[in-house]
């Protein structure tokens, strides 16, 4: 399962993945809890402090997270979802 994340409120989140197509769920996390617990808000002093970090995880069964990945680098989306699917299948 995919599910996207941001700051957004529900009503921001519904209009972009209109707009964009999205296929996967985003959840709105207008509060930042989840973002803090992910470690994926900015710290206070950035210029970008409203949005959070690009930063990727991959859940195991039990609830953990497997691996985190950084998108701040020069991947493409389909460089990173390889990366993914890779180590989906190293754990399998």
């Amino acid at each position: 399962m995919i599910v996207g994340a941001s700051f957004d409120t529900v009503e921001e989140q519904k209009a972009f993945a209109d707009s964009e197509g999205f296929p996967f769920a985003l959840l709105s996390d207008p509060d930042r809890t989840m973002g803090e617990a992910y470690e994926a808000s900015r710290p206070a002093d950035d210029q970008l402090v409203a949005f959070p970090l690009r930063v990727s995880y991959l859940i195991a069964p039990d609830g953990t997270i497997a691996k985190a990945y950084d998108l701040k680098g020069s991947k493409t989306l389909g460089e990173h979802a390889g990366d993914i699917l890779a180590d989906i299948a190293a754990l399998a």
